[in-house]
């Protein structure tokens, strides 16, 4: 019963400039619509995808030269331990022919000492042809000036001072000095 007035004159003209019933909109361009959104989100999650999966294999790569190089470290780190052991270092200061040395004397701050300073054992001809070197000892070894000890035993005299050698103080030598601590000297300074 819903019957649409009739439009007379000028009204009908006018309506007539509009459809008289509502149209449809076409479905083509929505159904390419759909189509194109729903294929650019299955591209963007297959790149996405992929991306992922490339960083996976890069961390696994990465975890794997991260576990190399902490067993590699460990590895020098059990090295240096070994190395820097008190009995490995006995070992190896003598097989270059370094001696203990002597009993030390401190000097406090106001300038008295206390102890008295004494020399180094020398080295016994029978410690120094027991000496073996490894390899790596002997391929390290600076090179010397030949004297008849070191020239018949491979080995540099004791004598020698090293970076870290105590050298006791040329004054204290001198008649009627009264003893003083030795000072370390290093090279270059």
């Amino acid at each position: 019963m819903s019957r649409k007035p009739r439009l007379k004159g000028r009204a009908a003209r006018l309506a007539r400039l509009f459809p008289a019933r509502p149209r449809q909109a076409a479905r083509t361009p929505f159904v390419l619509l759909v189509v194109l959104l729903l294929g650019g989100g299955l591209i963007g999650l297959l790149v996405l995808n992929s991306a992922l999966s490339e960083g996976s294999f890069k961390m696994d790569d990465l975890q794997r030269d991260t576990k190399s190089l902490t067993d590699e470290e460990q590895a020098l780190q059990r090295d240096i331990d070994s190395y820097s052991a008190p009995d490995a270092l006995q070992r190896r200061a003598r097989e270059l022919g370094m001696v203990p040395g002597g009993d030390p004397a401190f000097l406090d701050p106001n300038g008295t000492v206390k102890g008295v300073p004494s020399a180094a054992a020398p080295r016994s001809p029978a410690d120094t042809a027991a000496v073996v070197r490894p390899p790596e000892a002997i391929a390290t070894l600076p090179a010397f000036p030949s004297t008849a000890a070191g020239t018949a035993t491979g080995i540099a005299p004791a004598a020698t001072p090293t970076a870290d050698a105590v050298v006791p103080d040329p004054a204290a030598d001198a008649p009627g000095a009264t003893p003083t601590a030795a000072t370390p000297t290093t090279p270059g300074r």
